[in-house]
C-alpha cells in the first residue's frame, strides 16, 4: 500500500540559503510522525512544502502513489491535505463559525446562507475539542488558545485525510491539550495520517508512531516508538547533550523597579493584584489558561489599561494609559502572539528590531540606515537569530527567530523592566536554554522581569518568585524553597489549605 505522502531528496533555497538539502520523509495510513529538530532545522519549510505554499527545486514528492508537481494550497487542499500552523491562520472580523465554514461550502451566488446549520456545525467540532467557544464569537476577541482550537476545528471539519499539526497544543491549558490529543488519538484510529510537530517532547514521546529529525536542513534519522528516549531525541535534534531546566541560582535583587498595588482592569477581568519586581529578579506569573496573566501584563504596559489601583516604576507612582507611557517609563513587553503584535512580518529583521526607537535613529523624520542596521546585527550576534542577513523578511524566518526578533525589539528601549509572555512557546529545547540564559543575564545586570509561562517546569526553573493567579487575582505567592509543581496548580486550581494541595499531588 502506498504511503500517504512520501518526500524523497527535497532541496529547498531561498536565496542564498538552503533550507532543506536531500531530506526525506514518508508518512502511512494512521500513524503520527512526529518531525522534529530545533528552530531553523527546516521544519517549516516541509510543512510548507506538503502544504503547497512552497515548490521544492529538486527531489520527488508524492500523495498516495502519484506525482505532485507545480503544487499550490489549492490543490492540496483537493488532495485532502489540512495544515494547521502555530499561529491560527484565522479572519478576526468574522466570527468563529464563519471562519470554521471558510472553504467547506460551495454554493452559487444565489444561494442563501444557512448561518443556523453554520452555527451548530461550527458547535459540535468544537465541542469534540472540549471547547465551548460561542460560534458567534468573532476570532478577534479570542485568547490564543481560543483561537488554535478554532483553526483545529475547521481542520476537522474539512475531514482532511492528512494532517499536518504544527505545535498544535503549544497555547493550550492542560486540560485542552488532552482533549486534543484524544482527538488525535481518535483520527489515527481511523486512518488519518497525521505530522506532528511539537518541542514538548514528552507530550511527543507519549503521542507518536515515528519520529523523524531534522537539523540545519538535513535528515538526521527517522526512528520508532520505543527506540528513543527523551535524552536520545534531544541528542539527535541538537547533536549534544540538552538536559533540563537547572533552577536558577540565588538571586540578591535590589530595589522594587515595578510596584502594583491593588490594580485593576474591569474590561479584562483583573482585578486587587499586588505584586513587586525588584532589579535583578525574574518574578514569574503562573496559572491555568484564563487565570488573567497576558491581561494583567497589558493593563501594566497600558495595552487596557488599568481603572484601579496603582503602578509604581523605581518607587514613583506613574500613570500609564498607553504603551508609550510604558516605554517612557522603561517598560518593555514582549507579546504572547509574536505574529499579531510582536513583529511585522513583511517588515525586515532591521526594520522591527528598530520599530521601537526610531526617533533616536534619527532626525526630521528621515532614519539613519547605518544605525538601523549596526542596531540588529548587534542583537542577531547577540540573541544568536538565524537569519541570512538583517535585511531578511522576518516571515522567511522560522517561528524562533521570530520569536528573538520580537525580543530585540523591546531591549532596544533599554528598559528598567521586561514583561515576557510566553518568551519560549514554540522554540526549540536548544533556542529555549539560550533564551534562558539571556534572562539570567538581562536580570544579573540589573533588570527586573516579569515572566509568563505556561509551563511549570520553565516557570520553575527560570524564576526567583512565582505568583500565581486565578480568575483574575492573585491566588498566592511562593518563594524559591516553596515553589513545586504541585504548590503551584493547588493555587492555579483553588486548592489553598494544606490538604486540598495533597490531593493535587496525588498523595494520600
Amino acid at each position: 500500500m502506498a504511503a500517504l505522502v512520501e518526500l524523497s531528496g527535497i532541496t529547498k533555497s531561498f536565496g542564498g540559503v538552503r533550507a532543506l538539502d536531500d531530506v526525506s520523509f514518508e508518512l502511512q495510513t494512521g500513524e503520527v510522525h512526529a518531525l522534529l529538530g530545533e528552530n531553523g532545522a527546516g521544519k517549516s519549510t516541509l510543512i510548507r512544502i506538503v502544504a503547497g505554499a512552497h515548490r521544492t527545486d529538486s527531489g520527488r514528492f508524492l500523495v498516495e502513489g502519484r506525482a505532485v508537481e507545480h503544487a499550490d494550497p489549492l490543490r492540496m487542499r483537493a488532495l485532502g491535505i489540512a495544515v494547521i500552523y502555530q499561529q491560527p491562520a484565522l479572519f478576526p472580523d468574522l466570527s468563529v463559525a464563519e471562519n470554521i465554514a471558510l472553504g467547506r461550502e460551495s454554493a452559487s451566488p444565489w444561494s442563501r446562507i444557512d448561518r443556523q446549520r453554520r452555527r451548530t456545525e461550527a458547535r459540535e467540532l468544537l465541542s469534540r475539542l472540549g471547547s465551548v467557544v460561542d460560534p458567534d464569537a468573532p476570532v478577534s476577541g479570542l485568547r490564543m488558545a481560543e483561537q488554535q482550537l478554532v483553526e483545529i476545528a475547521r481542520a476537522l471539519g474539512a475531514k482532511a485525510r492528512i494532517l499536518v499539526m504544527d505545535e498544535p497544543t503549544a497555547a493550550l491549558s492542560e486540560r485542552e491539550a488532552g482533549h486534543l490529543l484524544g482527538v488525535v488519538r481518535d483520527l489515527r484510529a481511523s486512518g488519518v495520517g497525521i505530522v506532528y510537530v511539537s518541542h514538548r517532547l514528552d507530550e511527543v514521546l507519549a503521542l507518536a508512531d515515528r519520529f523523524t529529525v531534522l537539523r540545519d536542513g538535513r535528515f538526521v534519522a527517522t526512528r520508532a516508538r520505543g527506540e528513543l528516549d527523551r535524552d536520545g531525541l534531544i541528542r539527535l535534534m541538537v547533536g549534544r547533550e540538552a538536559g533540563r531546566i537547572p533552577p536558577r541560582a540565588n538571586a540578591q535583587p535590589g530595589a522594587p523597579l515595578l510596584e502594583l498595588r491593588g490594580l485593576g482592569c474591569a474590561a479584562s477581568g483583573v482585578a486587587d493584584v499586588s505584586l513587586d519586581v525588584r532589579a535583578g529578579e525574574i518574578v514569574g506569573i503562573a496559572g491555568l489558561v484564563g487565570a488573567g496573566r497576558t491581561e494583567l501584563a497589558r493593563a501594566v504596559f497600558g495595552l487596557t489599561p488599568a481603572d484601579s489601583g496603582e503602578i509604581r516604576v523605581a518607587g514613583q507612582p506613574v500613570a500609564i494609559r498607553t504603551p508609550e507611557d510604558a516605554r517612557r517609563q522603561g517598560i518593555a513587553y514582549v507579546p504572547e502572539d509574536r505574529r499579531r503584535f510582536g513583529v511585522v512580518g513583511e517588515m525586515s529583521v532591521a526594520a522591527n528590531a528598530s520599530l521601537s526607537v526610531l526617533r533616536e535613529l534619527g532626525r526630521f523624520g528621515l532614519v539613519d540606515r547605518g544605525a538601523e542596521e549596526r542596531l540588529a546585527t548587534s542583537f542577531v550576534s547577540r540573541l544568536g537569530i538565524k537569519t541570512p542577513s538583517v535585511h531578511a523578511r522576518v516571515t522567511t524566518l522560522s517561528g524562533g527567530n521570530q520569536q528573538k526578533v520580537a525580543l530585540a525589539r523591546g531591549l532596544a528601549t533599554k528598559p528598567r523592566v521586561l514583561i515576557l509572555d510566553e518568551p519560549t512557546q514554540g522554540i526549540d529545547v536548544g533556542a529555549k536554554a539560550e533564551v534562558h540564559g539571556l534572562m539570567a543575564e538581562l536580570a544579573a545586570a540589573g533588570l527586573g522581569i516579569l515572566v509568563i509561562s505556561s509551563e511549570l517546569e520553565e516557570a520553575l526553573g527560570v524564576s526567583d518568585r512565582i505568583v500565581v493567579m486565578r480568575g483574575g487575582r492573585v491566588a498566592g505567592t511562593l518563594g524559591r524553597d516553596e515553589a513545586t509543581p504541585e504548590g503551584v496548580l493547588a493555587l492555579a486550581i483553588g486548592h489553598d489549605d494544606p490538604r486540598a494541595r495533597q490531593q493535587a499531588a496525588g498523595a494520600p
